[in-house]
């Protein structure tokens, strides 16, 4: 009966490669950048549709060629899709053009704000774990219940007479 150490264990697999693929691993994946060097996002909220672009820049944000505050003219909606920038504490190191369409006001800025989250994961992936904590990356997949017939609403029943 022959006893293995841990070291006789570590060395036969260097040899087999096994160690070598395990630091692979836990690499991150290399930044997805096109040739001007821009990041591309898609983002969704409800049913609106953001397609972003970030860049190394001065800290503008474009939405469908407005500047932010005079697209989203609510403070908490210029918030929101800020908030992935001041997570990842980049907040006037890019410049970000969107094109949104789809939903309303409210939709539209978690659309923006979920791919702005995704597109800065892109260009720089040791992000992922900040962004993904605030919960940025994260689909919110609620969307408006649909009519049914016999209802008023959704759920709502028509009024009760009784004559």
């Amino acid at each position: 009966m022959s006893t293995t150490s841990l070291e006789d264990l570590k060395d036969v697999a260097a040899e087999a490669g096994v160690i070598e693929a395990a630091e692979d691993e836990n690499a991150l994946p290399e930044p997805k950048i096109d040739a001007e060097g821009r990041a591309y996002a898609t983002g969704k909220r409800k049913t609106a549709v953001a397609r972003v672009w970030i860049k190394p820049g001065a800290g503008r944000i474009i939405v469908n060629k407005k500047d932010h505050t005079e697209y989203f003219g609510r403070p908490v909606l210029q918030m929101i899709i800020k908030q992935p920038l001041v997570a990842a504490e980049r907040n006037d190191q890019f410049d970000v053009v969107c094109t949104v369409k789809g939903s309303g006001p409210s939709g539209q800025a978690g659309a923006v704000r979920h791919g702005i989250a995704k597109a800065l994961t892109y260009f720089e992936p040791s992000l992922r774990s900040v962004l993904k904590k605030g919960g940025f990356l994260t689909r919110d997949s609620r969307v408006v219940e649909r009519k049914k017939y016999g209802r008023a609403k959704a759920r709502r029943s028509f009024q009760f007479s009784k004559r």
